[in-house]
């Protein structure tokens, strides 16, 4: 009952009774009662306690103990309830049974005083008095331990409790002689206790933290009415009137001074901690009173003094004085003594911590007197304490130069206003102002502004004072309302009556604490009341004029000017409003910052810079003068940054100059992008020219800073007509550095103009609609750009008018700036997406009444910019990127994402743009395309009409990436045809543009000829078609052949026409030709007519016409009618085209062998030479020959299809009538193949520079090279033997299979020429002569050798250097190279022709041996290690059980190619799916190495995989074989073995395919053996097993030497099973025909080789293997005979 919820009974670690005041003694204390507990620290001794006396209820009546324990509860209804009942107790009980309780009671009295209730404190004084009632005398033992506590409570803040309180106190001392008499026996005590409760808080009074205002309040007033109560009744105490003022004087000393002054002195500083107080400086200047405590100061005060504490403390003594005051004037004198001694020892010492800290608690202390006494219209702050101290100071204060004495005046006049603290000062002073005025009279207004102008003024505008800023503050604060306008102008005329670095630091000072003084006015209330509350008050002409001055002040600049005019002008920040000059000398300054920033860009070193300075300049600023040097550029411009850091936001807010905020701006930006430009230019230059600009360059850093701090809420701010007209300003500037500047390199500025607009748009644009329309003025045109298109932009629409004539001239000029203009817009489309630079496109957002929506992006008409799409199709190329490859691609790519009809309109208007420059502009009537759908793009490049070629390039783009369909083909078909007559005119340049337009319109518009069998009927449009081509056929077949014809007639420009709809689509791999277009028999008809009458035109004229363009359309003609026609063709017909085709290539073939033999006789300026030869090459043959090989292939194809329509001997296409054509064509073009190698080859022998040259000429007609390739594949082995010996007749430096490997192995590869290279090696008759030289070709035999020359090295068996070097490179080099690095590839090409070559080669044929031979000695077997590398092994693991579901895609590729390599026998498919170089496809090429390496190799690849001494290693890769290579493997060995044909009458071999084994029985004569060959399930990474299960007639030892001669036949063998069976049992046949073995490897057949044993030791006639021997030479290092060992 009365316990707080969740209040436990009592805790275990808490003390009770005995125990509690036990704990409370000091150690060491013998006796203590109950009531002697006075605080924390005195003890009563007058009832003595002994050790037996444990428990403070022993011999207290049990009742009365009981409600006692109670008291000690937090809960005040317990202890109300308890005090209740112990009154009603102590009524009834007796003196005898009370006064053991007194000790007890008086320790829980005196808590129970403290306690947050009021109602508990009142019943405790009513408990007292029923006690006291009770015990009478009893109480005199303890009344020293109570009078503290009971006396000190008669003056509790309430006043119930106090009434209580002296009710008691009357209680036990009726008699007021009584209570005085046992006041003063007990005085010491009560000064204790009030001495030890001063030091106490109000929250170490109760133990509740509740109510602490009412706690504080309470303590406060019981020291306050204590204190004055004691003043008050001192008659009661003393006799007489010295004794009573004896008495004051000292309680006054003792108590206020030297107990509650002292402490409070003592009391670390508060000031700037204490929010009461604080909020009470907000009226003074930030910096007047703010001195931070030190941190041991700020300890104690946290932890002992808490800040409300303290407060309370200085309120106390303030209310204390006025009490006293009050009570009699003079006591004061003493404490205003002590007062101005302790100001005087602070201000006299130096400025340090102790003496801060003493100033700040006086300053503190003079606020808390202003708080409480001065506001409440006391006079004794002024007049007693603060007046004499400062008629004494003041002078003092002048002289020792005290920052913290002047913050001392300065809180002296907040507090009692200016004019009453200046007449303190001057009333002890001889001044002849204050002669004529009576002592206690107001100081007039006239000497008050004599004094402060003559006194304070000069005083507080000293120099080089380090009171200077305080001195400030106290200047301002003595400002008076009556007379501000007067005071101000002195300060301002004082304080700029002379200009120097000093003044601009005493300048700059004032403005900024008269920037503090507004805003402390400001507070004060009524703005338009309050002298200096807004800073128009501030204002005046000889500050304007100043500041003014400075700003146009030039170099050297003082170290305060920047620092003035900032503190004048205001607007740090956004909510800085001051400004203390008028707007009209704001603007003029802000003009002399510019124009410092604008000759700083006038010196810049880029060229873009001085321009975008010229654009600056258009409004005729006066030049500055006197800033001719470099360095005083710099500091102007310095300066101008330092004024805008501390202004900027003034600058914002000058309406009156409508300019100038951009112009400023504007050159801001600019400078800020010169840092980045500098950045770029001299990345990578000497330190030299660094050094040079390294100043300016860090200003620009410095700006670049600056401008960082401007926020997206500074431009969002601005007005709309700043943000156009910096926008406008900044796009021009962006457009001189595009088109000017010429220190930097296209792709340098591009990148820079990119970022720079970027900026812009990222800055000033709110919302899309002003970023297109600042995209406007950027792209808009100039007088350098566009080149071809002019757009027109009147009111929201654009027109476009089309440059068709460039003069030469003209286009020289601006076709670079063209080029970085393209370069630009390619990059900022990149960055910001072709919807917003070309479409136009904003932010659509849905209406009001409509559901919400998400906001989409659309295409808006006004800002659409076709013209530029058109302008970037038409630059055509430009660095790091082209129409072609980077442009197109993003529009195609922006048309599919986007709906139909914006990128429709978009494309429409792009084509539309195009079409009508093709139109206007015409085209070459010897520019075509190639018959083959759909163009290469590479013929584009050769279009010289931009306009043609780039409608060309998108309609083609179009219709194959399936944007537009037939609708939009039909439509530009029509308005062609309309367009190409006028009247019965032809429109030369519709006519001219029109073939090269329907190489790309044709395909859309027509159906495939593979299609013919499911074709609807035609519509009425596909016949309309048919119609007007065959109108253009007839037309063509109106003019006379080709060959009659000349040059200035329309006839080519027809032919052209007709061509172009008759295209024909290559297959995959182009090894076929198809008609691309389904036409009738009428169209045929007419084509093998014009065939025809150009053959009869031919053979009935006496000349050729050899012109070019003649040839061509004759070339192009053939190859049409043979796709369309050929099964019309006659025998006539195929003699002509096979003819031409030969004529043109063998045209071909004399150039390329020109260019071999000019490569073959240099000597030196090779490259030149090279250069020069190549350039100069006729273009036109390799076209002519190009339409040839196509013509050529369909010939071939449809030789190949044998198609008998009639009988044999009347089909045209019979294969044996053109074998022999056939053959003399593909020599032809085989020469052709090994020319170019040739050539080469050649070069590169010179230098790789050279080789390049060739290799990269092939390259500009790549189509026509892949032709060659694909023919020279399906030729047949007969010509290429002619072509080959040929070319050896030929007799250059380098032979054919030289010419094969530099194609192989070109710096520049062409794919299909490499192809055809690698199936040329690797097929006869050239694989013969791919590895060795010719000299080691004809001496394999190895009964040819010196029988005493033994070695198997390189300098007998000698590689051809060209594949050498790949085959024994060193192992780390291989290791090292990047996994799809050229050379790597090269290094697996290499071993692929070797393997492949051993793979082809006889099993016992010499060049199969020697091959094996250099596997085995020369090459490393780091090429496996090479090959895993593009094996994922972590793939590999032991638990792979299953094909095709547990491997990813690309190592199942890798698995599939080796699996099929080994099922081939061939990586020739491998070989022509690897390029274009990639991963994925040299990952498969290397698999299916290593499968064939495994089934030609499988000792070597054994040998490499048992060094391997990573089990983890070891395991994946014998997995990844187990898996994927091994099944294959078997079956074929076990294949080859039943298919061999091994058994006569000696011998037989069965097979079991499923277990894997071999069985070899073996009989002579009496005797027999059977052999069991077992193949791992890893095979051939694990060796074969061998095991004898049946002998007859053979002893031990020669079944072990034949098992052992069999294990090493199967496991050495670099071939299959069935071979090492063959030889061993030859092996067996030998020995049994009486050939000895030899002694070194105990078999007659060596392992390896297959030789026998011929050499023969002259002194034991033994006969030796020549490989045993040389090996057991060299290990042994001697060369004596093994057996005898005599000298062999």
């Amino acid at each position: 009952m009365g316990r707080q919820k969740g209040e436990a009974a009592r805790s275990k670690a808490r003390p009770s009774s005995s125990s509690l005041a036990a704990s409370l003694l000091p150690s060491g204390a013998t006796a203590v009662g109950f009531g002697g507990y006075v605080g924390t620290s005195r003890l009563d001794t007058s009832v003595p306690t002994t050790q037996d006396a444990a428990s403070p209820f022993w011999d207290i009546d049990g009742e009365l103990a009981q409600h006692l324990k109670r008291l000690s509860r937090k809960d005040p209804t317990t202890k109300l309830k308890a005090l209740t009942i112990l009154s009603t107790l102590l009524k009834q009980k007796s003196a005898k049974e009370v006064s053991p309780i007194i000790p007890q009671w008086a320790f829980e009295y005196k808590k129970l005083l403290l306690d947050y209730n009021r109602e508990v404190r009142r019943a405790s004084h009513d408990t007292m008095a029923n006690l006291v009632s009770a015990v009478g005398r009893d109480l005199a033992p303890h009344l020293k331990s109570l009078m503290g506590p009971w006396w000190f409570s008669q003056f509790d803040a309430v006043n119930e409790v106090s009434q209580a309180a002296k009710r008691s106190f009357q209680a036990a001392f009726p008699a007021q002689d009584k209570r005085l008499d046992a006041l003063m026996l007990c005085t010491d005590e009560v000064f204790m206790y009030l001495e030890e409760n001063l030091k106490l808080t109000p929250q170490s009074l109760s133990d509740k933290a509740v109510a602490l205002d009412e706690l504080q309040e309470m303590h406060q007033q019981s020291y306050r009415e204590c204190f004055l109560w004691a003043l008050q009744n001192a008659k009661r105490y003393c006799d007489g009137v010295e004794s009573i003022n004896h008495f004051r004087r000292t309680i006054v000393d003792e108590v206020l001074l030297k107990l509650l002054w002292h402490d409070y002195l003592m009391v670390p500083s508060f000031v700037s901690n204490d929010r009461t107080v604080t909020g009470q400086l907000k009226s003074i200047s930030a910096s007047e009173v703010s001195i931070q405590p030190s941190e041991e100061n700020m300890k104690k005060l946290d932890s002992k003094y808490p800040i409300g504490h303290v407060r309370e403390f200085g309120k106390c003594i303030t209310e204390i004085l006025s009490g006293i005051f009050s009570l009699e004037p003079n006591l004061l004198s003493a404490f205003c003594l002590t007062f101005v001694e302790n100001c005087l020892d602070a201000f006299q010492q130096t400025d340090n911590v102790e003496s801060c800290e003493n100033i700040e608690k006086i300053i503190g202390f003079l606020l808390l007197v202003d708080l409480h006494a001065v506001r409440k219209g006391d006079s004794w702050p002024l007049s007693y304490l603060v007046g004499p101290m400062l008629s004494k100071s003041f002078q003092l204060i002048q002289t020792i130069d005290s920052s913290n004495a002047v913050k001392f005046m300065v809180v002296v006049v907040f507090t009692f206003g200016p004019r009453k603290v200046v007449q303190e000062i001057v009333r002890e002073q001889n001044e002849p102002i204050c002669q004529s005025e009576e002592k206690n009279t107001d100081l007039s207004l006239k000497h008050f502004l004599q004094y402060f102008k003559e006194i304070i003024v000069p005083w507080c505008l000293q120099i080089g004072s380090c009171s200077t800023l305080a001195r400030l503050d106290l200047l301002l604060a003595l400002l008076d309302d009556e007379c501000f306008s007067e005071q101000w102008d002195s300060v301002i005329l004082h304080a700029t009556v002379t200009y120097d670095s000093n003044n601009a630091l005493i300048l700059a000072r004032l403005m900024e604490k008269t920037r503090e003084e507004i805003i402390k006015r400001t507070v004060a209330g009524n703005l338009n009341h309050v002298q200096g509350a807004i800073p128009k008050h501030w204002h005046h002409e000889l500050l304007d004029s100043t500041a003014l001055l400075i700003a146009r002040s030039l170099p050297p600049f003082g170290s305060s000017n920047a620092q003035f005019i900032c503190a004048a002008l205001g607007g740090i920040m956004e909510e800085d409003k001051i400004c203390l000059v008028s707007e009209e000398t704001s603007i003029l300054i802000f003009e002399e910052i510019f124009q410092k920033l604008q000759a700083f860009m006038g010196n810049s070193n880029f060229i873009w810079v001085r321009d975008a300075n010229a654009l600056l300049n258009a409004e005729e600023h006066v030049a500055v003068q006197g800033c001719g040097s470099s360095t005083s550029v710099l500091e102007m411009a310095t300066f101008a940054l330092e004024v805008l850091n501390g202004s900027l936001f003034r600058l914002k807010t000058l309406t009156k100059s409508s300019g100038l905020l951009p112009g400023v701006l504007a050159a801001l930006f600019v400078i800020d992008w010169e840092h980045r430009t500098s950045a770029v230019f001299y990345d990578g230059l000497d330190n030299e020219a660094y050094a040079k600009v390294m100043d300016r360059f860090s200003f620009c850093k410095y700006v670049h800073a600056f401008r960082c701090k401007m926020d997206d809420n500074f431009f969002r701010t601005l007005s709309l007509d700043c943000r156009r007209t910096l926008g406008s300003t900044l796009v021009q500037a962006v457009r001189c550095a595009l088109f000017n500047e010429d220190k930097l390199d296209v792709d340098q500025v591009t990148s820079l103009g990119c970022f720079y607009v970027l900026d812009v748009l990222d800055s000033l644009c709110q919302g899309e609609v002003e970023e297109q329309t600042l995209l406007d003025e950027l792209l808009k045109n100039g007088d350098s750009w566009p080149l071809w298109i002019m757009p027109d932009i009147n009111g929201g629409q654009t027109s476009v008018t089309l440059e068709i004539e460039i003069t030469s001239s003209k286009f020289y000029l601006q076709a670079s700036v063209s080029h970085r203009m393209a370069a630009f817009v390619d990059k900022l489309i990149s960055k910001l997406g072709i919807a917003r630079i070309i479409a136009g496109s904003v932010l659509c957002k849905p209406s009001s009444t409509e559901e919400p929506a998400e906001e989409v992006m659309t295409s808006d008409s006004h800002y659409s910019r076709a013209w530029l799409a058109a302008e970037m199709l038409c630059t055509w190329k430009w660095q790091g990127g082209s129409a072609l490859s980077s442009f197109l691609p993003s529009l195609i790519q922006y048309t599919r994402n986007q709906d139909s009809f914006p990128s429709d309109n978009l494309l429409d208007s792009v084509v539309e743009i195009l079409l009508d420059g093709a139109l206007v502009q015409g085209a070459s009537s010897q520019m075509s395309l190639s018959i083959i759908y759909p163009p290469p793009y590479d013929e584009l490049e050769n279009v010289e009409q931009v306009f043609v070629r780039a409608l060309v390039l998108v309609l083609d783009t179009l219709f194959k990436d399936s944007i537009w369909g037939r609708d939009k083909a039909l439509g530009l078909f029509n308005l062609l045809v309309d367009r190409l007559f006028v009247g019965e005119t032809i429109n030369s340049n519709c006519l001219k543009i029109l073939p090269l337009v329907m190489s790309v319109l044709i395909g859309p518009l027509s159906s495939q000829a593979g299609e013919l069998a499911n074709a609807k009927p035609e519509s009425s449009e596909g016949n309309q078609i048919h119609d007007i081509i065959e109108g253009w056929l007839q037309r063509t077949l109106s003019f006379p052949p080709l060959n009659t014809w000349y040059s200035g007639e329309d006839m080519e420009d027809w032919f052209q026409l007709v061509l172009s709809c008759y295209p024909l689509r290559a297959t995959k791999e182009m090894q076929q030709f198809r008609p691309q277009r389904c036409i009738s028999h009428v169209e045929q008809g007419l084509l093998l007519e014009l065939l025809r009458k150009q053959r009869l035109g031919s053979a009935t004229s006496t000349t050729v016409n050899k012109l070019p363009l003649v040839q061509m359309l004759l070339s192009k003609l053939a190859v049409v009618v043979v796709g369309y026609c050929w099964i019309e063709f006659s025998q006539e017909d195929w003699e002509f085209i096979l003819y031409k085709s030969r004529w043109y290539i063998e045209s071909v073939v004399v150039l390329m062998e020109e260019v071999a033999e000019s490569v073959n006789g240099s000597t030196s300026g090779i490259v030149e030479n090279l250069q020069h030869t190549v350039s100069a090459l006729d273009s036109s043959c390799l076209k002519l020959a190009r339409n040839a090989l196509i013509a050529f292939s369909m010939f071939c194809g449809f030789i190949g299809q044998q198609i008998v329509e009639k009988e044999n001997d009347l089909n045209p296409l019979r294969p044996d009538k053109w074998d022999l054509i056939k053959d003399r064509i593909l020599e032809g073009i085989l020469r052709l193949f090994f020319s170019t190698g040739a050539a080469e080859a050649i070069a590169g022998s010179y230098s790789s520079m050279a080789s390049s040259v060739i290799a990269s000429s092939r390259f500009d007609d790549c189509y026509f090279w892949e032709l060659v390739a694909l023919s020279v594949i399906e030729s047949s082995s007969h010509a290429r033997e002619r072509a080959i010996k040929s070319f050896e007749i030929w007799g250059l430096s380098k032979d054919a299979v030289s010419s094969l490997y530099a194609i192989l192995f070109s710096s520049k590869p062409v794919p299909y020429l490499q192809y055809a290279a690698y199936v040329i090696l690797s097929s006869e008759p050239v694989a013969d002569s791919a590895f060795f030289t010719e000299d080691t070709s004809s001496s394999l035999d190895e009964d040819d050798k010196d029988p005493l020359d033994l070695s198997l090295g390189a300098n007998k068996t000698q590689l051809r250097e060209e594949i050498s070097i790949f085959l024994e490179k060193s192992p780390f080099e291989i290791l090292e190279l990047d996994l799809v690095s050229p050379e790597r590839v090269h290094v697996f090409l290499a071993w692929s022709l070797l393997i492949s070559r051993v793979l082809s080669s006889p099993s016992s044929s010499p060049t199969r041996e020697k091959l094996i031979q250099l596997v085995q000695h020369t090459s490393s077997s780091s090429i496996l290690d090479c090959i895993f590398q593009h094996v994922p092994l972590e793939l590999c693991s032991t638990s792979v059980k299953k094909k095709g579901c547990e491997l990813p895609a690309g190592m199942l590729e890798v698995a599939a190619a080796a699996t099929r390599a080994i099922t081939d026998n061939s990586v020739v498919y491998a070989v022509e799916s690897l390029w274009p170089l990639g991963p994925d496809s040299v990952a498969c090429f290397a698999g299916a190495i290593y499968g064939l390496m495994l089934r030609t190799l499988p000792a070597y690849v054994r040998g490499w995989f048992n060094d391997i001494r990573d089990r983890a290693t070891s395991s994946a890769i014998e997995s990844f074989t187990r898996t994927w290579c091994s099944p294959p493997l078997i079956t074929n060995e076990l294949s080859q073995i039943k298919k061999a044909n091994l058994s006569d009458e000696n011998f037989s071999v069965s097979v079991s395919k499923s277990a894997n084994e071999v069985v070899a029985t073996y009989t002579k004569d009496e005797t027999g053996m059977d052999l069991v060959i077992r193949l791992p399930a890893s095979y051939s990474l694990r060796p074969v097993d061998v095991d004898c299960t049946r002998s007859l007639g053979i002893s031990e030892v020669k079944q072990r030497k034949w098992l052992l001669s069999m294990m090493s036949f199967v496991r050495d063998q670099n071939g299959a099973l069935a071979e090492a069976i063959r030889i061993w049992k030859s092996n067996f046949d030998k020995e049994f025909d009486g050939v000895e073995e030899c002694p070194i490897c105990y078999s007659v057949i060596h392992t390896a080789n297959h030789s026998l044993p011929r050499l023969a030791c002259r002194t034991c006639k033994h006969k030796f293997h020549s490989a045993c021997l040389y090996k057991w030479f060299s290990t042994s290092h001697k060369s004596n005979c093994p057996l005898c060992q005599s000298p062999f």
